[in-house]
């Protein structure tokens, strides 16, 4: 699934301050808390606001979000990882007995008893879904097509893979937190101890120190890339059909790729309409075609047809030809074509065709 963009879910502008994030975000926790609201959907949405007010209060997952999106977050971050050094207690503290809920609730259950909140999600880092958008033509989704595209994205840096360390040299485990990426001080207090845990200021968070970056990716683990990935559109495709090329999305160090979705969007024809597999086209006749009917060849994506016009053709009339449609997508057949006729009547006629036409209307009201 496409993860939603962090500012989105908050309601804030990229430029938003972190005091009015923290401001949105409690306004926000209290209206989705599991315990005031106790709806599964009010959870999954705690959860969501929760993830992104945990990225975007931190100087450091910011930055990395602004500039590489959520790749650059699953890239360097597990789940657990992402609430590190967030402070849920600060945000909380002294509204419990007002909503009904204390903040010990939610620090604990994100960092006490994390799994009743990632239960059933995956641990495994991954890579964020693309969406490409292109157009073709009613020819092509006749036919079927297969061509290249050209799609940005970020790769694992193929330098260090992935690691952000120099080559021939490795991430060191960080000395004060011991590789935990955070640290935890107790102290007593009248209700209790009370624990808090923070972001270890000499790694970040990260759990390991680069002494020497990458010089490719400069200590990130991914690059920013532009690839040609050929693709196959299926003959019958209909307009705004999307397919999914699995793994070809945004990658991630030791994770599981993001995939690639391509929605196609078919350009509007001047000859044909199409309505699901069925194609409607419009043919011109004359007068006397119409009157006396006739046999013509017309145009058709399966080649040139021979149709006959039956006497007493009225403008609007429709005939159907079977089978001379769209390929269906998943069965080997067609729609059908259906030809409406629209009569010419000429704007300027010569002395004897007037007369011609003025005799017919006159045997015409005899009979």
């Amino acid at each position: 699934m496409v993860k939603r963009d962090y500012y989105e879910i908050l309601g804030v502008q990229k430029n938003a301050s972190k005091e009015d994030i923290k401001k949105v975000y409690r306004k926000l926790a209290l209206k989705y808390h599991p315990d005031k609201n106790p709806d599964k959907k009010a959870e999954e949405r705690f959860k969501e606001i929760s993830e992104a007010y945990a990225v975007l209060y931190d100087d450091e997952k910011r930055k990395m979000y602004d500039r590489y999106g959520h790749a650059g977050i699953d890239q360097r971050y597990s789940s657990e990882d992402i609430f590190r050094g967030v402070d849920f207690g600060d945000i909380f503290r002294g509204m419990g007995s007002n909503f009904g809920f204390g903040f010990d609730d939610i620090f604990e259950r994100f960092f006490g008893h994390q799994s009743r909140y990632t239960r059933g999600r995956s641990q495994t880092p991954l890579g964020r879904d693309l969406r490409y958008d292109m157009q073709i033509s009613l020819e092509d989704a006749f036919k079927g097509l297969t061509t290249e595209i050209t799609v940005p994205r970020t790769e694992v840096c193929d330098t260090c893979k992935g690691n952000g360390a120099k080559p021939g040299t490795t991430p060191q485990q960080c000395t004060q937190c011991h590789g935990n990426g955070q640290l935890r001080v107790s102290r007593q207090t009248a209700f209790g101890m009370f624990t808090q845990v923070t972001a270890c200021p000499k790694c970040q968070g990260q759990g390991t120190i680069i002494a020497e970056k990458c010089p490719s990716c400069h200590g990130h683990g991914i690059v920013e890339k532009t690839r040609q990935i050929e693709i196959t559109i299926p003959k019958g495709i209909e307009d705004s059909s999307q397919l999914r090329l699995t793994g070809q999305g945004e990658q991630v160090a030791r994770g599981r790729n993001g995939d690639l979705y391509i929605v196609v969007h078919l350009r509007e024809h001047p000859q044909y309409k199409r309505q699901g597999t069925d194609l409607y086209q419009t043919i011109t006749v004359t007068f006397p075609q119409a009157v006396l009917g006739a046999k013509i060849q017309i145009p058709t994506l399966h080649g040139p047809e021979k149709i006959r016009i039956p006497e007493g053709t009225e403008s609007g009339d429709l005939i159907r030809i079977k089978n001379k449609g769209m390929p269906h997508l998943r069965r080997n057949s067609y729609g059908d074509l259906y030809i409406q006729f629209h009569i010419s009547t000429p704007k300027h006629i010569s002395h004897t065709t007037r007369k011609i036409i003025e005799d017919l209307d006159h045997e015409l009201q005899k009979s």
